[in-house]
């Protein structure tokens, strides 16, 4: 799922887990990952909302979080920021914050 800044808010907002990939085309860490992002969206597509934000089109969210190095996941909950990873991570540790949200 594509997130820009005109549906963040209202993404996040959703009643449910939502993770958030920050990412870019150029970052290979980010492409790296896009696999296990993607994965983690079919897996917990019932449970959790998973979505991507492309830094180079969407400056005001990354703005607005501090968003330095990518990839950057974000992990909300009912809106608020609850979580954070900052670079490539395995997928078990992506499952572990996710599983422990819900």
């Amino acid at each position: 799922m594509e997130i820009t800044d005109a549906t963040f808010a209202k993404t996040i907002a959703a009643n449910k887990v939502v993770l958030v990939d920050f990412w870019a085309e150029w970052c290979g860490p980010c492409r790296m990952i896009a696999p296990l992002v993607g994965e983690l969206a079919t897996e917990y597509e019932n449970k959790a909302v998973i979505g991507k934000v492309d830094v180079d089109e969407n400056p005001e969210v990354c703005e607005k979080y501090g968003i330095r190095n990518i990839p950057t996941l974000l992990f909300f909950k009912n809106g608020e920021l609850v979580d954070k990873v900052v670079g490539a991570a395995q997928k078990s540790v992506l499952k572990e914050k996710l599983d422990a949200l819900l």
